[in-house]
């Protein structure tokens, strides 16, 4: 399985495709036309916090994948008006970067991403914090 990464307009990690190779491969093979992984930490929530959930998509063809999008959620609001929503959204084929406050092209990201996605590498795969969910 591949997941082509380099060329990519933000710094993606050989250690986050790796990670996503060996969590994928034994799942979703063969090759799926699209794959979902989420990832939630059950204790989240709007009054308690926690870790945000995150939603990562790829696409298969050709005989690798590419990946589509990385979306980091969180709540916002309060109390039973609290929403999850995109904190931090990295859109690969589209070439955007959304925050909270609006959309850029995803140039701008460049360096939040890799601070981002150590901090997300440390809760998933070092303190295991996540429930995991992978769908095609």
């Amino acid at each position: 399985m591949r997941i082509q990464y380099e060329g990519l307009a933000l710094p993606v990690s050989k250690r986050l495709i790796d990670a996503l190779i060996d969590l994928i491969k034994p799942v979703k093979e063969p090759m799926a036309e699209f794959v979902t992984v989420n990832f939630r930490d059950p204790k989240y929530s709007a009054e308690h916090g926690g870790y945000h959930p995150v939603e990562i998509m790829i696409t298969g063809r050709s005989g690798r994948y590419d990946l589509c999008y990385i979306t980091d959620f969180c709540y916002a609001g309060i109390g039973d008006y609290a929403e999850l929503v995109k904190a931090l959204d990295f859109e690969f084929i589209a070439g955007t970067f959304q925050d909270i406050s609006g959309y850029y092209p995803i140039e701008v990201a460049r360096e939040i991403y890799p601070i981002w996605e150590d901090n997300f590498l440390t809760y998933w795969l070092e303190m295991s914090v996540f429930d995991i969910e992978v769908t095609s």
